[in-house]
């Protein structure tokens, strides 16, 4: 199984960097893209969970014993997939964490991702602290509104952010630290998979509009990957862990299959949208 991962983590970076280059114009300057800009959870998470009250935290060892910097928050031995794409795009550092991102700084852009966080305000409260997608959007504002001071006017900020790369992705956790997990969450007594997959389309619309209504154009939408298959669901549901969860992968699909079905919605209606979706749940074989 490791080995699979490793092969799909490989295949999400590639595809991303083929994506963010097409919409980039696939120009020779580096970076290509002025900033970088990722909204997410524990994937990509590089620090913002180290200094609030939360069990989803990654600052210490083993985490990162493959990482120049050793232990930074990072939920991996070593580089997130969010850090090979910098890479890849000509950043000469790693995107920063929010809760570090400081001056001139955030030109280049900001990782806002929060291990626990969903879609969902309550998603992943039994794990303490984390930062939401809806805390995540507020924090981008806040960016914004430095951008704007640092450029001189909205028009400027307005046009440096339409050339920037933003990747979201979330779901995940409003799945498996949710809705399958009745013991905490009431969600799957109030909702069938088809509804709760309708809610939390709903309002993740809201949330990338939002985006949207403050500057960014070129986004990477990616989509759940197959959670049913993961240790944690495993141990949680299949009795002898050797099978995959066929009823969270099937919700999984429906929620994804809503996810598409939005960026086309985007593509079509925003102006000036260029709006990528990244089927995870593809790329990841068991």
């Amino acid at each position: 199984m490791a080995g699979e991962v490793r092969r799909w983590v490989v295949v999400v970076v590639v595809c991303v960097v083929v994506v963010v280059l097409s919409l980039s114009g696939g120009a020779e300057a580096e970076p290509q893209v002025p900033c970088y800009f990722i909204f997410g959870d524990s994937l990509v998470d590089n620090g913002n969970n180290n200094n609030i009250a939360s069990l989803a935290r990654a600052n210490y060892l083993p985490y990162g014993i493959d990482f120049p910097e050793g232990p930074t928050g990072r939920f991996s031995n070593g580089k997130t997939t969010v850090d090979v794409i910098a890479e890849l795009l000509g950043f000469d550092n790693y995107i920063p964490p929010y809760s570090a991102a400081r001056g001139e700084d955030i030109l280049k852009g900001v990782n806002y991702a929060s291990a626990a966080a969903g879609i969902r305000d309550e998603t992943g409260q039994q794990l303490g602290a984390r930062i939401t997608m809806n805390g995540q959007v507020n924090n981008y504002k806040t960016t914004v509104s430095q951008v704007v001071d640092i450029v001189g006017d909205g028009d400027s900020a307005a046009n440096y952010l339409s050339q920037c790369i933003y990747s979201v992705g979330l779901g995940s956790n409003d799945y498996l630290n949710n809705y399958f997990m009745p013991t905490y969450y009431s969600t799957s007594r109030q909702y069938t998979p088809e509804q709760y997959a309708q809610v939390l389309i709903q309002q993740y619309s809201q949330q990338i509009r939002t985006l949207y209504n403050y500057g960014a154009r070129k986004v990477v939408c990616i989509g759940v990957g197959q959670i049913g298959c993961s240790p944690n669901a495993l141990a949680q549901n299949s009795p002898d862990g050797s099978s995959c969860v066929q009823n969270i992968n099937s919700a999984i699909q429906l929620f994804n299959d809503q996810l598409k079905s939005l960026v086309d919605d985007f593509n079509n209606n925003l102006p000036g949208a260029k709006f990528i979706y990244l089927n995870a749940y593809g790329f990841f074989k068991i």
